[in-house]
């Protein structure tokens, strides 16, 4: 008759190699801005409605001409804030502009709400923009998520 003792027994080269892949995630893209994260690497998003999330950012700050490679690629609301005249025009002239952004470029995120405030308390010819953007992603089933933006008015 044999005996055991069962701190003795583990698991087998197969389980540990399973288990190890399942707890670890691997990441899906970069966070912009850029940041060092653990261990001196950059941060990392490990959801893809956070990469979505930061995509959609990155797309609506860019500017026409600033990716290279891809001159139309971006949102190109700079501009509106140099031409700034009143909130109704702006308003339309972006959600416009955003609208053929997101529909060419990322096809996939469905625009459900535009908001946007305009603060001018620091002084009547300047201020500050503020775009709120509510969306969905119906393939990952992301309901109703917010996007905020902020603009300078020259």
């Amino acid at each position: 008759m044999a005996q055991y003792n069962f701190k003795s027994v583990g698991k087998t080269t197969t389980q540990q190699l399973s288990e190890e892949l399942t707890q670890t995630t691997l990441p899906i893209g970069i966070k912009t801005p850029l940041r060092l994260g653990s261990n001196d690497i950059l941060d990392m998003n490990y959801s893809l409605a956070d990469q979505v999330h930061d995509n959609l950012r990155n797309l609506l700050l860019t500017n026409w001409g600033e990716r290279l490679g891809f001159y139309d690629f971006g949102g190109n609301l700079r501009p509106l804030t140099t031409e700034f005249t009143t909130q109704e025009d702006f308003d339309t002239a972006a959600i416009e502009r955003i609208k053929n952004a997101v529909s060419r470029w990322m096809s996939y995120v469905d625009l459900e709400n535009f908001l946007s405030e305009i603060d001018r308390t620091e002084n009547k010819n300047t201020g500050i923009i503020r775009i709120t953007v509510t969306y969905n992603v119906p393939a990952l089933e992301i309901r109703d998520k917010r996007l905020q933006i902020t603009l300078y008015v020259l």
